[in-house]
């Protein structure tokens, strides 16, 4: 190591939460690094949102972590792709704001996380939020981030959504407030236009503050310690360029790696679970069963439809109907250019006898080929998504040896519980309802996927387990809970157990899955995160 720099707060991660406690922490005298392994947000496609299928599988600005097969998807290593760049996963995810149900966060504070409760964390969800309408109960007004409705509408959108009326869901105006069930357009992270990722959102504007130090190209390799306390942190270029350096923290070390990297970073600096971290030469710092452990994640299945009477975005993506989108994004009007992904959700019930809604579905007016990565169907189509807001199964990312720069097994045990594939096939036969609809019958051609051969529960098992995907919602590998917690990681002030000085605020630490997409949630706990740091300082 040829260079020591030292800093009262060290961040490792500039991602949903990273990005957001780098921001509050350096809005006073407190002198603030922050680590990101990847390149600078530069890339034209990181700000337009249909560019994120450019992306998300660019190992440049992703990094492209795949899961472990197992017999229930047919042996199949699924992508699960992770943000790697200034901003994280915020700068190429699918621009969903999605907070979940108030119950999702009763109940961590129900698991023993005081402070957690729904009424504790809607202040920093408000916080941080510039939202125009819903009310003012529920919503911010004020904060960096934009909140937007879908201003672009297509027929087939409409007509799905009136035909979830007849199978009785409302059509809900705001689903981050009281009531999260029905069916209309998501709100998404933009704003006239271009993506709001948290780079954008709350380091660009400060990115000239004296006290902060925003490091790219900057690859944590282990945290230091001095006996059990977090003095700061080894960098290294992430191609192994270069020689190592010394990031010292004389206040905290914050990691804010994500789901996947933040139980590797652990593992490789001496903090998990004692035998396997011998097993593979790492010097056990604290023994703490719990990393890597708990890892969650939303496993999706599709249901496709041909379509007729109507243009979906598989030809408006194409030629000169592209050219005429490009030109609206950059005369920054309405287009598909400024679209995420998913245009439409739908919330819902597996059973009807249930409390609130245990499954997403998202809809959109186009179609993948199957088998190819980010190309639309040569032929007219729409889509149906679907997956169980909150499965049961329950996986882990444990690291494969003492080198930083080799990926960690990542197992997160898709439909492992007999509960959740029941879910998910009730959850098929729904999206396939929802395209049957008489409001989407002049559009309907035909079934592509599964295919109307694809009739009973053990087929569409059969048909998840094949082509079921990661919807990249992890969650839950290094856990918050009480002491009596054997497997938490952290506390409710997010300090790791055993340790000084070292605090993990991102989707890793979530208790139990939310019933929504995490980029939110790990917002709020980014802006949590800086506000208890503050506090205890």
């Amino acid at each position: 190591m040829d260079a020591t720099a030292k800093y009262d707060y060290v961040i490792v991660g500039s991602g949903a939460a990273g990005a957001i406690i780098a921001n509050r922490l350096s809005a006073g005298g407190a002198r603030v690094c922050l680590l990101e392994a990847g390149p600078p947000d530069n890339h034209p496609f990181l700000h337009i949102p249909a560019g994120f299928i450019k992306v998300i599988f660019n190992p440049k600005y992703a990094w492209q972590f795949s899961s472990e097969g197992t017999e229930l998807t047919n042996g199949r290593r699924i992508p699960i792709p992770q943000g790697r760049t200034l901003g994280g996963s915020t700068s190429i995810n699918g621009l969903v704001y999605n907070r979940g149900q108030i119950s999702d966060y009763d109940h961590w504070a129900e698991l023993g996380n005081e402070g957690w409760a729904f009424k504790d964390v809607l202040p920093y969800f408000k916080s941080m939020e510039r939202r125009e309408g819903g009310s003012d109960e529920y919503r911010g007004r004020t904060g960096e981030l934009p909140v937007s409705d879908a201003d672009w509408r297509h027929p087939l959108c409409e007509a799905f959504i009136d035909g979830a009326a007849e199978l009785g869901l409302p059509r809900t105006e705001d689903y981050n407030a009281a009531q999260q069930d029905g069916v209309g357009y998501f709100q998404r992270t933009i704003h006239r236009g271009v993506r709001m990722s948290t780079a954008r959102t709350f380091l660009r504007p400060i990115r000239d503050r004296k006290n902060l130090d925003i490091q790219t190209h900057a690859q944590a390799t282990r945290i230091l310690f001095d006996g059990k306390r977090a003095i700061g942190v080894e960098v290294a270029h992430p191609q192994g360029r270069g020689p190592r350096r010394t990031i010292l923290a004389s206040r905290e070390v914050v990691v804010c790696c994500g789901a996947i990297n933040t139980p590797r970073l652990l593992q490789l600096s001496g903090i998990g679970p004692a035998e396997h971290l011998k097993s593979v030469g790492i010097d056990v710092v604290h023994d703490l069963p719990g990393v890597g452990a708990g890892l969650s994640d939303h496993y999706s299945v599709r249901v496709v439809a041909r379509v007729r009477g109507a243009k979906t975005l598989n030809e408006m993506a194409r030629g000169l109907s592209l050219g005429g989108e490009i030109l609206k994004w950059l005369q920054r009007k309405p287009g598909i250019m400024s679209l995420s992904p998913s245009v439409v959700h739908w919330f819902w019930r597996s059973q009807s006898q249930m409390a609130s809604a245990d499954l997403q579905g998202v809809f959109t007016p186009a179609s993948y080929k199957e088998g190819y990565v980010g190309q639309l169907d040569d032929f007219p189509g729409m889509t149906a998504g679907v997956w169980q807001h909150r499965p049961l199964s329950r996986g882990y990312v444990r690291i494969r040896s003492n080198n930083p720069f080799e990926a960690p097994e990542i197992q997160p045990n898709y439909l492992e519980h007999p509960e959740d594939r029941q879910v998910l096939i009730r959850g098929i036969r729904l999206a396939r309802q929802m395209l049957g609809t008489s409001a989407l019958k002049p559009y309907f051609e035909k079934e592509s996927l599964p295919g109307e051969l694809c009739q009973s529960d053990d087929e569409l098992l059969a048909f998840a387990r094949q082509y079921g995907v990661s919807s990249y919602h992890v969650n839950g590998s290094a856990h918050m809970g009480p002491s009596t917690d054997p497997l938490a990681v952290v506390d409710q002030s997010l300090r790791v157990r055993g340790i000084g000085n070292l605090r993990v605020a991102d989707s890793s630490i979530i208790p139990s899955m939310p019933s929504a997409n995490v980029c939110a949630a790990s917002m709020m706990i980014g802006n949590r995160a800086g506000d208890i740091i503050l506090n205890e300082a």
